[in-house]
């Protein structure tokens, strides 16, 4: 109890008083003379009170001994007995040390025998309301460890011993906080390791114990198939729990608690918690785990994706599934969803209705359509996404291309790459310690911690794939490029799992529009794989490469690299052959190559000869305040010109 927990309407000044004040006496007497009194018995923790599979442990018949003891000395007999199996001293909010005040307000007693003083509190306010208490009610307490009564002296070592006790909690308190920081700081984990893990004790070479997490090998399998389950998108968080169960998932069973399957809740702890992709969060912040990950950060994050979306969605499991559910849309832009309604003979029709129509989200007026003919139209789109022999020959000479002048550059952007992993490295740790410091609050750290987080999943993820030799991934572009090449027929021998798994992958959405025709939408890196497919043009639409005629760009630095030419006389020159392989402007006489030889020289304009007459009125006009600009325009020469010949020597 703290000085906030205090009722609202307590007099510290009677407190005071009555803890100081004259102790009421107990009159009863119990045969041969013996006086009642009660003993209170405790033990901080559950692992203490059920220690070694005793039903009280090891500490608490100890305690009752002694109490014993003390109470024979005190010619008292223990008329009853309160035991607190497993509760912290730092708070007066005890079952049995409020059911012990209870009882005391009732019967009468003599003495309460303790074991120390700090088995009944661990604070001094708690002590004193408590000792207070006792005081009202006539009794005296006693301690079998410390010699404390109510004379002067027993009471000033009384308090003595209350604030070591309220020391020691605190001090214990703070180390073991700290201790905790530091393991969560070099990656271990600091509190019961999830489902899926264990956590191990063994003892290393030197003889220490070392306390580690492991994977379970009963558990851990099932916690990864349900993340990537549902990163899929086609599983609910009920759906999942009662499939995990049937694969036999259930919690580590605990003394007090036996095993039971995983509930809806419970799953999506698991889903969000950021462990199982080796992170370690203690105290709001986030340290890169040394535990094995069982899922990657991708997966991870786009479960996280799919938590968002269903609870916005308002997403709830599903009577009935379809391996296109998710993936076509209507033409208005809103999701189809699949319905099995049934008529008034119970026979059941499978239909896409427009969720926008049907939540009145919009003004679509869309009907509902029939399962089969979305079926039977995605499958005629199919045919037309396939591409030819020849096409995807020409995609792989392409694509080979650039995989080679990309193999090229990899060392450069491993480096840098490699730099900037470095540097938030660092960063990460010095915000860490700048936290430490009190120097930044735990909301801007979190943000912090989030970013560079992101940016370091970011830079692993790009190295991983530099590091991926360019030979795979020709040999995965050829079988990509295999499989376009008849996706048709893949498609429709594919059972409905598998094309569920075809539209994912290829696909963005499909969308049926209000005559059933479906339009696919390629994801970005199979749209980046067509789009190198050269289809066949109209010529005037073509680029000038591919129209025969070369680029102008090529024409420049082509003129540029053959003739010390300025640009604009490059882009003069460039023009004038452009007009003439088009056939716009007629040349004169025999038109040479505009690259090589004395064409690739422009003639130089012929320049304006000044007499000296001509200068010397210039001069003087120019000494008459005749602007430059007029001059040069008289004379229809340059105004630098000008200048040059008005100069005074």
């Amino acid at each position: 109890m703290t000085l906030l927990d205090l009722p609202a309407g307590l007099d510290l000044g009677a407190l005071r008083n009555l803890a100081t004040g004259p102790k009421l006496s107990c009159e009863q007497i119990l045969p041969d003379g013996k006086v009642p009194a009660i003993s209170y018995l405790r033990v901080s923790t559950k692992d203490q009170a059920t220690r070694n599979g005793l039903e009280e442990g090891l500490s608490i018949p100890p305690q009752r001994e002694a109490a014993q003891r003390k109470a024979d000395q005190l010619n008292a007999v223990i008329v009853a007995e309160f035991i607190e199996p497993g509760e912290s001293g730092k708070t007066a909010r005890r079952k049995a040390l409020q059911e012990m005040l209870d009882y005391l307000a009732e019967h009468p007693a003599r003495y309460c025998i303790i074991n120390k003083v700090d088995r009944i509190a661990r604070n001094r306010l708690d002590d004193a309301v408590i000792h207070a208490t006792l005081r009202q009610a006539g009794v005296t307490l006693v301690s079998v460890m410390e010699n404390i009564d109510e004379t002067p002296s027993g009471m000033l070592m009384h308090g003595i011993m209350a604030s070591i006790a309220e020391f020691y909690s605190l001090n214990l308190a703070q180390e073991v906080t700290k201790g905790l920081v530091q393991k969560a700081t070099i990656g271990g984990t600091p509190h019961k390791a999830p489902i899926g893990y264990l956590n191990v004790r063994s003892t290393d070479a030197g003889g220490h114990e070392v306390r580690d997490v492991r994977l379970d090998p009963d558990r851990a399998e099932l916690i990864r198939f349900a993340f990537t389950a549902y990163a899929t998108g086609d599983w609910s968080l009920s759906k999942l729990a009662r499939e995990l169960e049937t694969r036999g998932l259930a919690t580590r069973p605990t003394p007090a608690f036996p095993a039971k399957p995983v509930t809806t809740t419970g799953l999506h702890k698991v889903l969000t918690n950021p462990f199982y992709q080796g992170i370690v969060t203690f105290r709001d912040v986030t340290y890169p785990g040394t535990h094995d990950p069982l899922v990657t950060p991708e997966t991870f994050d786009q479960v996280q994706t799919i938590l968002r979306q269903n609870h916005v969605v308002g997403d709830k499991p599903q009577k009935y599934d379809h391996y296109l559910k998710g993936t076509v849309y209507c033409a208005c832009g809103k999701r189809l969803m699949f319905e099995r309604p049934r008529n008034h003979q119970g026979v059941a029709y499978d239909y896409f209705t427009c969720t926008g129509r049907r939540f009145k989200r919009n003004n679509c007026k869309r009907t509902a359509v029939l399962v089969h003919r979305v079926e039977r139209s995605i499958e005629d789109s199919y045919r037309h996404a396939s591409v030819t022999e020849d096409e995807a020959a020409q995609i792989k000479g392409v694509l080979g291309q650039v995989f080679d002048t990309l193999a090229e550059a990899t060392s450069d952007e491993q480096k840098l790459l490699a730099g900037q992993r470095a540097k938030l490295e660092a960063e990460q740790v010095k915000l860490l310690q700048a936290h430490y410091a009190d120097a930044i609050p735990i909301d801007l750290l979190k943000t912090e911690q989030d970013r560079i987080r992101a940016s370091l999943q970011a830079i692993t993820g790009r190295l991983d794939t530099l590091e991926t030799t360019f030979d795979k991934a020709k040999v995965g572009l050829d079988a990509i490029l295999d499989l376009l090449t008849d996706i048709d027929e893949v498609y429709a021998k594919a059972e409905p799992s598998e094309r569920r798994m075809l539209n994912r992958a290829l696909f963005d959405r499909i969308t049926i529009d209000d005559e059933d025709a479906a339009t696919l939408q390629p994801k970005e890196a199979i749209q980046a794989i067509l789009d190198v497919n050269p289809r066949p043009h109209n010529e005037k639409t073509l680029p000038r490469d591919d129209a025969g005629q070369g680029s102008n760009v090529l024409l420049y630095v082509e003129a540029m690299e053959c003739c010390g030419n300025r640009r604009p006389r490059v882009e003069r020159l460039v023009s004038a052959w452009n007009l003439s392989t088009r056939g716009d402007a007629e040349p004169e006489g025999e038109v040479d190559d505009p690259l090589i030889g004395a064409s690739a020289e422009p003639k130089k304009r012929p320049r304006t000869r000044l007499t000296d007459t001509e200068v010397d009125v210039m001069r003087t006009a120019r000494a008459d305040g005749v602007s430059v600009k007029t001059l040069a325009r008289r004379y229809g020469v340059h105004r630098g010109t000008v200048w040059a010949k008005t100069r005074r020597p």
